[in-house]
Order: structure tokens, then C-alpha cells, then sequence
């Protein structure tokens, strides 16, 4: 084991080199050794001065023969050097005296760095440079480069990552938990790999360094992944060790439901729901995950579903991230079940406490079916009944941690644990969907309800942002809604409030003939609801908001959205709030207003967004270029986000460690838990029933 503190070792590294490497989010010697090089130096060939060119890393060998300190234009150090087979100079812009002093005329040095085209002569400028004798040989091994923090030199990193290694190899700290299986896949040893790692050789027959490093580094990526697939494969297995109530199916209110709804469901709705229904009628607690794209109608899917575990006489609970979602909910199921014996009812934080206290009575003798609401549904002050199946909407906003928080917090008696169905609006890539899902049953509905009309996705410089009130005041005067959008950009709330405030001004005293109003996070719960149904009503022509509307809204005569400053958001979100409109039979536009200076990412993501409609398309886009821990917010659920491996470059040694975990799992071996708390320290804390 070698995943203790540096604690245990104060005779290998001093205090100050401790608090430097927990900059660097290194805090024992695993994360020494799995604090990898970002990338490698060739010093094993000295070139001479005449085969060199500009823009390329060399390292040369020369006899210093002039040196001089130039003032004009600027203070420079000017260092000329000679091999047998030319000369050239060496300049440093910012130096000390005592460098002056060091380059002296007849030494020997030999320097490493970028080859510059200087106004008159090729030059290296601040390259790295040792004094050598003229027959020293050259390095054998590569050098490793590291990521630092201020007050670690690279030197001072790569000695303590030697150390380290050096003294786990001496010490016999480290052993192979799965020695069967790293054989049978010809992989390294892991002491091995970190010390091919850390200090490469030179390739061998012209090889490139990846091509030398690839087993090695495959090596720690496998473990990585392993570690994944056992922490989140365990848990669904332990889950499957538990006990559920069965729901028994039934029909007597499914022919009013259906009426209400008024509209039938598709052919991918209909599979998701019989995958639903199959769980429920299990006794082992279901752990599913609904995805699909905007506007799919996994809400409709989700409360069938509900209704036919209240039917059984059970209790829900179906949680919203945001008080303006949860209404809607609230609105839907309670119209939905019209001329129905069920019973809805709405928790809110904004409730007062008298109300909330008559509705925590309510819950808790059973006289309510469905409770709908934000997190205030899983406080402490909340006892259900008989609480079999609980809902969370956007799962993607309560992060991996909490998702495994409620999975242990809700059950309504000691034996048996509700079952949990988690929805997404925003489609989960395959990787992600076997690595960080892999806890999780997954539900697809990849296919829109007919009718619904494409998006067509327009972008506009913000300079030509008047024009676009042409296009509104069209769109206003056909009967249509509008939506103008300003995210937030900034960390400061106060700031997203002024540009909220001041474009909501700036368009009301334009359109004197059309209504304006304004939403924003905010506001008192009241005044949001009181504006959306205004908006939902069609008495609101323009709506000012922020991306609190992002999800849930749902009113089909609003089709032209604005988004301010769009180039500053995400794909995914970007995807989300385009799917508040074209919610009808009404074609519908959503015009993107960029900024002056466009990044590449910028611009690879709003060609993205302009170019594609498809959800699953652009989240595994968005995956790519935000990677799996902005894309699941990981850094805020007390999961650590992959180190080394990459889910879009590594999928084929993905597939290897899920199938590996299953079996390792399946037989329990007995250094499962070893192993996971090398690599996931913590995993007991996250995963404790």
C-alpha cells in the first residue's frame, strides 16, 4: 500500500516541499508517482550548429568565444558560441551580473531550447544551458517536463518524483493487487511503468516517445479505468443485493390519464416506459437513468410511471432543480390525472411554514399520492409514508455524490428501499454512460414527437443587434412570443442583474406596442410564477431572462429566442435553452449574438450549434471539448475526475476494465477494496449504506 500521507515520511521530504506538492493536488506518494510529465525533452543528441533550423528544440554543444552586454535598444546579454562546425549567439533579455560572469570565453557549454530567427543571426533566446567539459556525454534517457506551481523548479519536481519511486521500489511498498490479470494482458508492473514514465529512454529504431511510452502509460490508464468501473459497478451490484416493493400494473385510471394527455406516445416513449414498468415490477430496488433530447417527452414517460406506483398505494416524490420546473410539473400531473382518485401536491422552499406544516402532516400519514418539488423534498422534516419511487428531473444539476446521497437516504422501512428514477435533458455520451453511469440502467428516447418543427439557428454579431428588433417586432405582430436570453456571464450576480435589467429597459422602451416583461433567478418565487403564467397565457409578447429558464419551460407559441453573448456557453446549454422554443407546430428561430473576438473553441462550438440539432450528437461534441469533469460538474461532487485516462481517446481499454471489473466483482476478489483505496481513497465515505 502506498497511499498514505507524506506524513509517514518526513525523512524523504521536508515540510515546504509537502506544501508545494499539495498545490498540485499531490498528497501522498501515489500522487507523486501518478503526477505524470506533460511532456518529454530529447537531450540525448548534441547536433551541430550548421544542421539546425528555425522553429524547432535543439540541444548543441559549443566553446564560448565572445560575450558581451548590449544597451540599445534594450539591455541584452549577447552570448556567442562555436562547434567545429559554425557559431552562433546566445541572448538573454533578463539576466543577472552573475550570469555575465559565468559565460567566460573559452568554457564549454552545452544549452537546450528553441532555435529563433534573430534580425541579423539565428539565435537561441533564455534557453536552458549547463557548463560541461567538451567530452561529457549526453543524458541517456529523456527528460520529463511537469506541470508547476510557483516555487517548485522542474529540477526540484523531478528529484522528489525520483525519490519517491526509488524509496516504494526499495521499500516493497507497492504490490500487484491483480498479478493474474496484468499478466494475461502482457502489461508492465506498475513500479515499472512509473519509472519508464518518469524517465524515458531513448526510442529505439527511430520510434516516436509515445510509441515507446504506450504500454507503460496504458498500464496506469487501465488501472484508472478499472478503478472506475469497480467503484461504480460495485455499486450497482450492491444495490441489486436489496430489497424493493413490487408494483403491480394496473388500469383503472390509465384510460383518463390518457385522455387528459390527449396525445399518444411514440414508439421510443413507449419502450422507456415498459423498461420503467419492467423495474417497478421487480423486488430489486430500480436504479434507471431516462435520457433523451429536448422535447422527447421524458416527463410524460416518468409520470405514467409515477401514477402506476400510486395506484399500488404507494407514495412518490418527484424533485425539480428550480421552483419555476417544479410548478410546471405540478401544472401537468395535476392536469393529467384530472377525474382521478390520485392526489399531487407541490413543496416548495418559498412555501410559508404554516403551509408547509400542513403538507408535512399530509405526507407523512399518506394522504398525499405524488409530491412534487426542488430539494426541499429529501430535508429531514420530510417522512413519507410509503415512499416507493422517487423522480429526479436534471440529474445532471445534483452531481454523481448526491445522486449516490438520495439512492441511500430513501426508503420508507428498514427492509425496503424506493426505487429511483434519475431523467436527463441533456443525452449522456456512450463513454460517460459506461464510465460514470455505470451504477445506473439506462432508458433512451432518441426520437421527437411528431410534428415538431426543426430549429432553424441563425448567428449575429452583438454589433448588429438592432437589427434583430425588426425580426421581433414581426414575429410579435403574427402573435408569437419571444424570449431574449443573458446568461450569466460573469462570476458577479450583480453584473448578470444589470445586463438583465438594463436590456429589459432598453427593449421596453422600444416596443411600445408589445408587452415586456422580465424574469431572473432572484426574484420571490410568487412574482416568477406570476410571469410565467402571464407568459404561458400569451399576455407577455417579450420575455427578458436568464438562463433560469433554461429547462422545463414549456410554452409552444414562443418561437424566436435571442442569446446574448452565446459564444461564452457551453454546448449543452446552449442546446437546452434553444429547446425552449419550436415547443409547437410553429417554425421557430433562435438567433445567437456573438461578441467582437471569438476564441477557435468559441468558434468550433457555435459552428457546432448551428450546424447540428441532434442532442446526442452535440453532447458527445461538448464531451470532447470540455472534458468528462466541466461536462458532469465533477470538481463540486467529491469524485475525483480522471488523471490520466481520457474517455474519448481510451474507450477500447474502457470496454477491457468494465468487463474486467464485472468479473473481478463477480467472483469478489479479495483485493477489490485494497486497490480502490489506493485509487479512490474516499470511496467508502461516498458509497457507506
Amino acid at each position: 500500500m502506498i497511499d498514505k500521507t507524506f506524513d509517514a515520511f518526513s525523512d524523504l521530504f521536508t515540510k515546504l516541499q509537502i506544501q508545494k506538492l499539495n498545490k498540485l493536488a499531490i498528497y501522498n506518494l501515489f500522487d507523486l508517482i501518478l503526477y505524470l510529465p506533460t511532456r518529454y525533452e530529447d537531450r540525448t543528441n548534441i547536433f551541430l550548429i550548421k544542421d539546425i533550423k528555425v522553429g524547432q528544440y535543439y540541444q548543441v554543444q559549443g566553446q564560448v568565444i565572445h560575450v558581451d552586454v548590449k544597451y540599445f535598444p534594450r539591455k541584452n546579454l549577447i552570448v556567442t558560441i562555436e562547434d567545429q562546425s559554425s557559431s552562433m549567439q546566445i541572448r538573454f533579455v533578463n539576466f543577472y551580473p552573475s550570469q555575465v560572469k559565468q559565460f567566460q570565453e573559452g568554457k564549454w557549454v552545452r544549452i537546450y531550447g528553441e532555435l529563433k530567427e534573430g534580425k541579423i543571426f539565428k539565435e537561441f533566446i533564455h534557453p536552458d544551458y549547463t557548463f560541461v567539459d567538451p567530452d561529457q556525454a549526453t543524458d541517456q534517457n529523456f527528460k520529463p517536463i511537469y506541470s508547476l506551481t510557483s516555487g517548485i523548479t522542474q529540477k526540484t519536481l523531478t528529484s522528489l518524483i525520483q525519490k519517491g519511486i526509488t524509496y516504494i521500489k526499495e521499500k516493497g511498498l507497492f504490490v500487484e493487487y491483480f498479478p493474474e490479470l496484468i499478466k494475461k494482458k502482457k502489461l508492465p508492473a506498475f513500479v515499472e511503468a512509473a519509472e519508464i514514465i518518469h524517465s524515458p529512454p531513448k526510442p529505439k529504431n527511430y520510434e516516436s516517445i509515445e510509441k515507446t511510452l504506450y504500454l507503460y502509460r496504458k498500464r496506469f490508464i487501465y488501472d484508472e479505468l478499472l478503478s472506475n468501473q469497480l467503484f461504480f459497478r460495485g455499486i450497482y451490484l450492491r444495490g441489486k443485493s436489496k430489497q424493493a416493493p413490487k408494483i403491480y400494473l394496473s388500469s383503472k385510471i390509465q384510460d383518463t390519464v390518457f385522455k387528459n394527455i390527449g396525445f399518444s406516445l411514440t414508439k421510443k416513449q413507449t419502450s422507456a416506459l415498459q423498461e420503467i414498468l419492467k423495474d417497478l415490477g421487480s423486488s430489486i430496488p430500480m436504479n434507471r437513468l431516462l435520457q433523451g433530447d429536448v422535447g422527447s417527452g421524458k416527463t410524460v414517460v416518468a409520470s405514467l410511471a409515477a401514477f402506476q406506483v400510486a395506484e399500488c398505494g404507494y407514495q412518490v416524490a418527484f424533485m425539480a432543480p428550480t421552483e419555476i420546473l417544479a410548478e410546471q410539473h405540478m401544472k401537468k400531473l395535476t392536469a393529467w390525472l384530472k377525474n382521478t382518485p390520485l392526489k399531487t401536491a407541490l413543496l416548495t422552499g418559498s412555501l410559508s411554514a404554516k403551509d408547509k406544516k400542513i403538507l408535512y402532516e399530509n405526507i407523512s400519514s399518506g394522504d398525499i399520492d405524488i409530491v412534487i418539488g426542488t430539494h426541499a423534498l429529501f430535508q429531514e422534516k420530510v417522512k413519507f409514508k410509503s415512499l416507493a419511487f422517487y423522480i429526479i428531473d436534471e440529474q445532471h444539476r445534483f452531481g454523481v455524490e448526491q445522486r449516490l446521497l438520495l439512492r441511500r437516504q430513501n426508503h420508507f422501512d428498514n427492509n425496503l428501499h424506493a426505487h429511483q428514477l434519475m431523467m436527463s435533458a441533456t443525452p449522456i455520451p456512450r463513454t460517460l454512460s459506461m464510465s460514470y453511469f455505470a451504477d445506473m440502467d439506462m432508458s433512451t428516447i432518441n426520437e421527437l414527437p411528431p410534428g415538431r418543427q426543426k430549429i432553424n439557428t441563425r448567428i449575429f454579431s452583438a454589433k448588429k443587434r438592432n437589427d434583430l428588433l425588426k425580426s421581433i417586432d414581426h414575429e410579435c405582430s403574427l402573435g408569437n412570443q419571444v424570449y431574449w436570453v443573458c446568461p450569466l456571464i460573469e462570476e458577479s450576480e450583480k453584473m448578470q442583474l444589470e445586463t438583465v435589467i438594463n436590456t429589459h429597459q432598453k427593449l421596453k422602451d422600444y416596443f411600445s406596442l408589445h408587452t415586456v416583461e422580465i424574469i431572473y433567478g432572484k426574484m420571490k418565487p410568487k412574482e416568477k410564477e406570476k410571469i410565467m403564467y402571464s407568459f404561458e397565457s400569451g399576455e407577455i409578447d417579450i420575455l427578458v431572462a436568464t438562463s433560469v429558464i433554461e429547462v422545463g419551460v414549456d410554452v409552444p407559441n414562443a418561437t424566436l429566442m435571442v442569446i446574448e453573448n452565446s459564444e461564452r456557453l457551453g454546448l449543452s446549454q446552449l442546446h437546452q435553452l434553444r429547446g425552449r422554443i419550436g415547443r409547437g407546430t410553429k417554425k421557430s428561430t433562435c438567433m445567437l449574438l456573438y461578441g467582437e473576438k471569438l476564441s477557435d473553441t468559441a468558434k468550433k462550438r457555435l459552428r457546432i450549434i448551428f450546424d447540428h440539432d441532434d442532442g446526442f450528437l452535440i453532447a458527445e461534441e461538448d464531451l470532447k471539448i470540455r472534458g468528462p469533469g466541466e461536462f458532469l460538474g465533477l470538481k463540486q461532487s467529491g469524485l475525483p475526475s480522471l488523471r490520466i485516462a481520457s474517455l474519448e481517446r481510451d474507450e477500447d481499454i474502457l470496454d477491457e476494465a468494465k468487463l474486467d471489473a464485472d468479473e473481478l466483482l463477480k467472483i469478489n476478489h479479495n483485493s477489490v477494496k485494497s486497490f480502490l483505496n489506493c485509487w479512490l481513497p474516499n470511496h467508502d465515505e461516498i458509497v457507506r449504506t
